[in-house]
């Protein structure tokens, strides 16, 4: 086990190199001039030229990338471009907003989707069954920033129970901190709950015809028992599996999320780096997400041998 995850770090550093070329190439390589955006609309060329010149801009892609690259061995992640903060503080100070969302999103989604899967699984081929997964592909095919503003509207609007803008922090308490994330994890984990309850419904139906499930029903066991303690954790490889990936999920959502409630997270720092072609917040952003995600996908292998104990590395 402690070599298989020394190795899986190992290969966190090749995959993290690509990901440097590919976020620095792409920063660069989109319409738009941060020197241009900082000087104003009225500059003239001469003062665009010089602002180029002190930001690094005018130098070979080659060499502004080497620079870069170097500042990160170090740990540095950069200085904004326009709020000449450190780009790791920025970061670190929009976290946590978005880690309790997507926390949020996420406990909710599995608590909802899992029993959805189940009792769809028990009930296959029936109208419950047919409704149910009629619901998951409605929810996976509204996107995230039309059922936002549907439920800003409803919930928020009409029916004034719930906040529709703003993040009030940790030091407000906890209530109304979940108030105010209740909103938008219900957006973005819409889709997350689908995915995961089609993946569960597959997953059992599959264990529930497999020999060792029929002998427990001619024993006579109950059918609650036999779902959830048989067959449920046999089948949750795959869940798992689906969990890891709707991480990467519930991120793209807190992108248009976090803008249609204004909350001052990750998600609404990247959207107004990229309106104002802020290089190295944008970089370091996209960089931390990938790390985060691959990371993840380590801790959701190692947890499969918590179900299946025949599973080794």
């Amino acid at each position: 086990m402690i070599g298989y995850v020394i190795r899986r770090l190992l290969m966190v550093v090749p995959v993290m190199a690509i990901v440097t070329i590919v976020v620095f190439v792409l920063s660069r390589v989109g319409p738009g001039d941060p020197a241009a955006i900082l000087v104003g609309d009225f500059a003239s060329s001469a003062e665009i030229a010089r602002t180029r010149a002190a930001m690094g801009l005018d130098r070979p892609l080659v060499v502004q990338y080497f620079s870069w690259l170097s500042q990160l061995l170090h740990g540095d992640l950069g200085i904004s471009i326009f709020s000449r903060t450190p780009v790791l503080e920025l970061i670190v100070q929009s976290a946590e907003p978005t880690l309790l969302l997507t926390a949020t999103a996420m406990i909710y989604s599995i608590a909802l989707a899992v029993p959805v899967g189940v009792l769809a699984a028990a009930r296959a081929g029936s109208s419950i069954d047919r409704a149910l997964m009629g619901a998951a592909v409605l929810g996976f095919s509204t996107p995230v920033f039309v059922l936002g503003y549907m439920l800003a509207y409803v919930f928020g609007y009409r029916l004034g129970i719930l906040p529709v803008q703003g993040y009030p922090g940790l030091e407000s308490g906890f209530g109304p901190v979940l108030r105010s994330l209740t909103l938008p994890a219900i957006a973005i984990g819409a889709t997350f709950v689908a995915l995961i309850a089609r993946v569960t419904r597959a997953s059992m139906l599959e264990v529930l015809s497999e020999d060792y499930i029929r002998t427990a029903r001619a024993k006579g066991l109950p059918g609650s028992t036999i779902l959830l303690v048989h067959a449920l954790k046999n089948a949750a490889i795959p869940v798992i599996t689906m969990v890891g990936i709707g991480f990467g999920v519930l991120l793209s959502g807190v992108v248009v999320t976090e803008s249609v409630f204004a909350i001052p997270g990750i998600g609404r720092l990247t959207v107004n780096a990229i309106f104002r072609r802020d290089f190295p917040v944008i970089q370091g952003v996209v960089l931390v997400i990938s790390l985060a995600y691959v990371l993840l996908n380590l801790a959701v292998d190692l947890t499969y041998t918590l179900f299946d104990p025949r599973i080794r590395y």
